[in-house]
């Protein structure tokens, strides 16, 4: 008697049709929907978020003291008022996204937990084909959109970037990056010390300070800071008044981005003025003996790195308190007790905090093919910064390093919606971005121009960043004050885009 054995096949996956497809649900993704929701209705579009709720950085980032490094009447979309204090917490931030996805119904949108693997373009088809696991099941979905918007930030959320320096095996005591903080750590009788100057330790310094036995920040270099009340007085003063919040909104973001404009300008014309306004506004908050020109004096112009604001003067409360201190210097090693400096001096500490910045991720780490071949995006040139030559129908949004990201993501949702809109009355399906015959022998440059902006964590990716030409439509500018303008006035008739049925 011959026993027979019935293999079952696996279920095959199911795939779900979308004309939208948007990756991640942070402050990009959330108001992408809201747009698309208000400018395209009707569009059946679906938002993929990797993690178990909304927020991006504001949720993945748990670190002491977690706040924004923009003021939130720019940060803040321009539809929704912002009514609290400019520089605000994570959780203000995410309580304010909340409010977004509620009052528009977006929740129904958005599938959380999908973490995306692939995403295929089929020409033959004029769609892409995205393949996500679910973080509950463990299962493969497959999805297929006309367009791909692509809202999921520039930097990895797994872990955060901390160099190697010798030695750090041997070290006693606990490191912790503050993009991966422990929710259970205690620090209240710990020697802390935080490596970096940036505005992650610009945060975590002043909310550790008189909470721990004494917390120092070591820095290479160091970096501009501007310090002022966490309050904007002309808001304040139209409450006062009464005018509708949607007006103060409105006002108050203009003010604010004209005189960012003024300040940005002043940083290329007359550098030296500026480094000294923002020298002499530090030394006032210091003691009158403290060493600001070791300490708080970088090497070089104002804004070519991202200016941290101190609310309240926070960081400098604590260094005159006694609670923190700053050294300058470069490390040698870390040894048991803490880290010794090239200078001789050993630091010694309980817990480390690596606050040095972020590993650089394009467009999500996810593999991506145009008709069966892989793509490289280092081989292409960005139009606008948004768009690549050789990617049909799809969108990347990258915000500003001198302004607010949200300004340039609300940008971008506009000249998406209208792409669209011009799409369905030319009757295609299909858009990509190409050089012009003008174009031919445009000269191609680095994603960004490192004399103009160069922090770390650009430099230590820009082999893996799309390349940029010398005309302003073929480089991501940086200026908000004249892509304002610029990107309303888009030509989508212009011979850079190239339509297909």
């Amino acid at each position: 008697m011959n026993d027979s054995v019935t293999l079952s096949r696996p279920a095959a996956t199911r795939t779900e049709n979308f004309d939208v497809l948007i990756v991640g649900a942070g402050i990009s993704g959330v108001g992408g929907a809201y747009h698309l929701t208000h400018q395209r209705p009707g569009t059946k579009f679906v938002v993929l978020e990797a993690q178990e709720t909304f927020g991006g950085t504001w949720w993945t980032h748990k670190y002491p003291g977690i706040r924004s490094d923009s003021d939130l009447h720019t940060f803040g979309y321009r539809f929704k008022p912002w009514r609290g204090v400019p520089i605000a917490t994570a959780d203000e931030i995410r309580a304010y996204m909340g409010e977004v996805i509620a009052e528009n119904d977006l929740a129904r949108h958005i599938r959380y937990g999908h973490t995306i693997s692939s995403a295929k373009w089929s020409s033959r088809d004029n769609l892409w084909t995205i393949e996500a696991t679910r973080a509950d099941t463990s299962e493969t979905c497959r999805f297929t959109a006309n367009f791909l918007w692509m809202c999921q930030g520039y930097y990895r959320h797994s872990e955060g970037y901390t160099p190697h320096w010798d030695g750090m095996e041997t070290y006693k005591g606990r490191i912790v990056h503050p993009q991966n903080w422990p929710e259970d750590l205690d620090y209240s009788d710990k020697k802390v010390l935080v490596i970096g100057s940036g505005a992650t330790a610009a945060t975590v310094v002043p909310a550790m300070a008189g909470k721990c036995e004494h917390v120092t920040m070591l820095q290479r270099s160091p970096t501009y800071f501007r310090s002022g009340r966490n309050a904007i007085e002309l808001a304040e003063q139209l409450r006062e008044l009464h005018i509708e919040e949607a007006w103060i909104h409105e006002i108050v973001r203009k003010k604010i981005l004209h005189d960012q404009a003024l300040f940005a300008k002043r940083t290329f014309e007359e550098p030296e003025q500026v480094r000294q306004e923002l020298l002499g506004a530090v030394r006032a908050l210091l003691p009158p003996d403290y060493d600001v020109d070791t300490h708080f004096t970088p090497n070089y112009r104002p804004w070519r790195q991202r200016l941290a604001f101190v609310p309240d003067g926070d960081l400098f409360a604590g260094i005159r308190s006694g609670a923190a201190s700053v050294v300058t210097g470069e490390i040698e090693r870390f040894t048991e007790k803490g880290v010794l400096l090239k200078s001789g001096e050993e630091l010694a500490a309980d817990l480390i905090v690596t606050a040095t910045g972020f590993n650089l991720c394009v467009l999500g780490d996810i593999a991506f093919e145009v008709d069966g071949r892989p793509v490289k995006f280092s081989d292409t040139v960005t139009y606008r910064g948004t768009m690549f030559t050789g990617m049909p129908n799809m969108v990347w949004v990258f915000g500003y390093f001198r302004a607010s990201w949200t300004l340039r993501a609300d940008l971008v949702a506009d000249f998406v919606c209208r792409l669209l809109k011009h799409m369905t009355e030319k009757g295609v399906r299909k858009v990509e971005v190409a050089l012009r015959p003008e174009d031919k022998d445009m000269k191609l440059l680095p994603w960004i121009d490192e004399e103009n902006f160069n922090p770390g964590y650009m430099l230590r990716g820009m082999d893996l960043l799309p390349k940029r030409g010398d005309k302003p439509e073929w480089a991501h500018t940086q200026d908000y004050w004249n892509e304002k303008d610029w990107f309303p006035a888009i030509d989508l008739d212009d011979a850079a885009f190239v339509y297909g049925k």
